[in-house]
C-alpha cells in the first residue's frame, strides 16, 4: 500500500477509518525518505532538490467513513464477508436490494436515532440512508422520526435503488463498449507510468543508484 502511494506521488488518499493506520506508516517512510536524501542532499547530487515524495494526508469522508454489515451493526461490511446478504453490492438489482434491506438486522426499540451505542444497526442504517440521500443527521432524523422500522426499510430500499441506478447503467454502457474501455485503461496507464517513471528516477538519483 505504501509504495503504490508514494510511487504515484498520491497527496489525497481515500481510506476508511480503519485503515488509517496503514496512512500513518506511509506517511512516516515518506518523511523519512525525504529527511534522508531530499533537499539539499538530493540537489548536491544533480537534482531539483525538495521532496522526493509527497507526503499523503487521509481523506475520510464526514459521513459513511465505516458502513457496517447488514446482518451484525457492530462488524464492517465487506465484499469477502461469507453471507451475501451482509452488503449492498453496486450491481445488485432491484429484487435483491429489496431483500437484503427486508431481512436486514433491526431492533424492537421504537423510534430512530443515530448516537445510542446499544443500537448499532439502526445508526448503520440511517448512515447508509444519510450517504446515499446526501442530508444531515438532522434532516434524516426529521424525517424518520414517525416512521416504523417496516417503512423505514422500503424508503431506504427505494433510495438504494435511486442511488445506484445511473452507475449501474453506465457500467452497461461502458461493458457494452471494450474498444472503450481498452483505450481509458491504456490512457491512465500511460499517465500512470509517467509520474512512476519520474518518481523512480528521482529515488535512484538521490540515493546514488544507477538506473538499469
Amino acid at each position: 500500500m505504501a509504495s503504490d502511494i508514494l510511487l504515484y506521488q498520491s497527496d489525497l488518499v481515500p481510506v476508511g477509518e480503519d485503515q488509517t493506520q496503514h496512512l500513518e506508516l506511509t506517511r512516516e517512510i515518506s518523511e523519512r525518505v525525504n529527511n534522508l536524501y531530499g533537499g539539499r542532499k538530493w540537489k548536491k547530487l544533480g537534482g531539483r532538490g525538495g521532496s522526493l515524495f509527497k507526503v499523503p494526508e487521509a481523506l475520510i469522508p464526514p459521513a459513511g467513513a465505516r458502513v457496517m454489515s447488514l446482518t451484525d451493526g457492530l462488524s464492517k461490511m465487506s465484499k469477502s464477508a461469507p453471507s451475501d446478504l451482509s452488503r449492498i453490492n453496486l450491481l445488485d438489482p432491484k429484487d435483491v436490494i429489496v431483500n437484503k434491506i427486508k431481512r436486514c438486522k433491526t431492533d424492537s426499540l421504537p423510534g430512530f436515532e443515530f448516537d445510542n451505542p446499544e443500537r448499532p444497526e439502526c445508526k448503520n442504517l440511517l448512515s447508509v440512508y444519510q450517504i446515499i440521500t446526501g442530508k444531515t443527521k438532522e434532516e434524516v432524523v426529521s424525517e424518520c422520526q414517525d416512521m416504523n422500522w417496516g417503512t423505514f426499510k422500503a424508503t431506504l430500499t427505494d433510495a438504494l435503488i435511486d442511488h445506484l441506478q445511473p452507475i449501474q447503467v453506465r457500467y452497461e454502457e461502458i461493458m457494452a463498449d471494450p474498444g472503450y474501455l481498452d483505450s481509458v485503461l491504456l490512457d491512465g496507464a500511460g499517465k500512470a507510468s509517467e509520474i512512476a517513471d519520474a518518481t523512480l528516477s528521482n529515488v535512484y538519483q538521490a540515493m546514488g543508484f544507477l538506473r538499469r
